[in-house]
């Protein structure tokens, strides 16, 4: 399998502008900085699925968890300074 992958991907002409802005001046291709904020993108959020789905899955087999009500009120008391 290859390392890297050809996709085509479409931006409103703004978003354009600014990549192309961007990649002047920092003498870097539009292509190397596209890749750079799809892979931090994918990264940051595949990590949060993957923990969204541990804990839901920890839930549903019965882990102790905090209900809503609660954590709002504890929420409410920092603008208090009870916390």
């Amino acid at each position: 399998m290859p390392k890297t992958i050809a996709m085509n991907v479409r931006l409103p002409k703004a978003v354009w502008d600014k990549l192309d802005a961007l990649a002047k001046s920092t003498k870097r291709s539009k292509s190397y900085l596209t890749a750079a904020a799809i892979t931090a993108y994918v990264e940051a959020n595949a990590w949060q699925v993957a923990l969204i789905e541990q804990r839901a899955a920890e839930a549903e087999a019965g882990s102790r968890t905090v209900s809503h009500d609660d954590v709002v009120k504890w929420v409410a008391s920092w603008r208090q300074g009870t916390e």
